[in-house]
């Protein structure tokens, strides 16, 4: 599955927003399909993978299927990921919590 957030951040003339995919090669597809460059990866091989791309790339992408999510969201979904500092942390709170309730 590929994300794309609401961010809309001012480059130049463009806004841009992040795209993340739930696999390295779902993001290499979805960037060939609306024509950006691979060469404009962002930390690759980390939890942090993903694109900047504009506005235009990301209407394009979602009319092939991506899903749009609030920075929020994406943001959750980054930190759920093996590698990102949040998730050790998140498995051990939700472990306590299934003690806790269990008492």
């Amino acid at each position: 599955m590929v994300y794309i957030d609401n961010m809309n951040h001012p480059y130049g003339r463009m806004l841009m927003c992040h795209m993340i995919a739930d696999t390295p090669n779902e993001l290499l597809e979805m960037a060939d399909k609306i024509g950006v460059a691979r060469k404009w990866i962002q930390y690759p091989g980390t939890y942090r993978e993903h694109f900047d791309i504009c506005v235009s790339k990301k209407a394009k992408a979602i009319e092939l299927g991506a899903v749009s999510v609030t920075m929020m969201q994406l943001g959750e979904i980054l930190a759920k990921r093996p590698g990102s500092p949040f998730h050790k942390k998140q498995i051990k709170t939700q472990w306590y919590w299934t003690q806790r309730i269990k008492k």
